[in-house]
């Protein structure tokens, strides 16, 4: 898209809009109510032969387009300006996420999940210069955005992931790590890292070869384990209800500390278990940091060309308009209508 809302929570504003309509379809309801009690019709027309309800509904729909101008501006209407190409330096980081069902697991509130969110967010803050892709697995990988710059459709993708993306269930890390590197420039052999977030639950026999394997090719791995060892029941979303097993308990998922720790050993990186998203972020990114990093060429938009001033000076024209208009018929001399 050319444009864009720097502040666009203000057009939140814009729900003011129906309810000033409202209060004024009451406020005419009301006039039409009083002066229906005053009893002689003919001295409510006598006493309201100057007034112009035309001109009262056109002061007040100018009104309200100001108003509304007003609020588009404060959301400041961009549009892409120049681009260039920038050279910045960085690291290439694939986050690669479990959204299995027992990722749903509250032992960690509010679930497992949505705390890995909050954590790939954190990271993600922290990344500036450096390209960012995202691998979601369950029972099967997925590429879920390749490696980018652009941070904003990043969190867009993290806040989309969720157990209906990998309809297939399970825990193929192996199949996750091998995706994930088919990212990556295979000719490098440095400037790379993943970062694994799971619950580790279902042992994969496979993954530990991969990450030997990344490690020789130049890949730092760096794993995140989510839940407790104590373990929590899966609730099943479509039925808001704990998932059985075949004799009918509760499925107990529980955190496989032990295989993520391993993984990370293999991979040359660190593991770290997840309780505030704020200081694992920290961990992990100064991990990331002692990374070379590598000179990135990307086009990119330098500035934006701002529009807000447009929707201030039609918010000002329409108000002087409204202040100059006489609710009097045939107009007066102090007003230009």
């Amino acid at each position: 898209m050319n444009f864009r809302f720097e502040h666009i929570i203000f057009l939140v504003g814009l729900a003011v809009v129906p309810l000033v309509v409202f209060l004024f379809w009451r406020l005419l309801k009301w006039k039409k109510q009083t002066s229906a009690a005053i009893g002689d019709p003919s001295l409510v027309k006598e006493l309201l032969k100057n007034y112009s309800p035309k001109k009262f509904n056109l002061k007040f729909l100018l009104s309200i387009i100001a108003l509304s101008a007003i609020i588009i501006a404060m959301a400041n209407l961009q549009r892409k300006g120049k681009m260039e190409n920038v050279t910045r330096k960085g690291v290439d980081v694939m986050i690669v996420m479990d959204v299995s069902k027992s990722m749903l697991a509250q032992d960690i509130k509010p679930n497992r999940l949505e705390r890995a969110k909050q954590l790939v967010n954190k990271i993600i803050e922290r990344m500036e210069n450096d390209r960012i892709g995202l691998v979601l697995f369950a029972g099967r990988a997925y590429m879920q955005m390749p490696l980018t710059t652009d941070h904003s459709a990043s969190k867009m993708y993290v806040q989309n992931a969720s157990p209906d993306v990998v309809p297939t269930q399970g825990t193929v890390i192996a199949e996750a790590l091998k995706m994930a590197n088919s990212a990556f420039n295979s000719k490098e052999r440095k400037y790379k890292s993943i970062v694994l977030i799971s619950d580790g639950e279902d042992h994969d026999p496979e993954a530990m070869p991969v990450a030997k394997t990344l490690q020789q090719d130049g890949v730092m791995i760096n794993t995140v384990g989510i839940g407790s060892p104590e373990g929590a029941p899966i609730i099943d979303p479509n039925t808001n209800d704990f998932k059985k097993d075949a004799q009918g308990n509760n499925v107990i998922t529980k955190l496989n500390e032990a295989e993520l720790q391993q993984l990370a050993q293999a991979g040359n990186g660190i593991y770290e278990r997840l309780e505030d998203p704020t200081e694992t972020a920290d961990a992990i990114t100064k991990q990331l940091g002692t990374i070379e990093q590598k000179a990135v060429t990307d086009n990119a938009y330098i500035n934006y060309i701002s529009y807000f001033y447009w929707f201030i000076a039609l918010a000002i024209v329409l108000l002087l308009v409204e202040m100059l208009i006489s609710e009097k018929k045939g107009g007066n001399p102090n007003y230009i209508i």
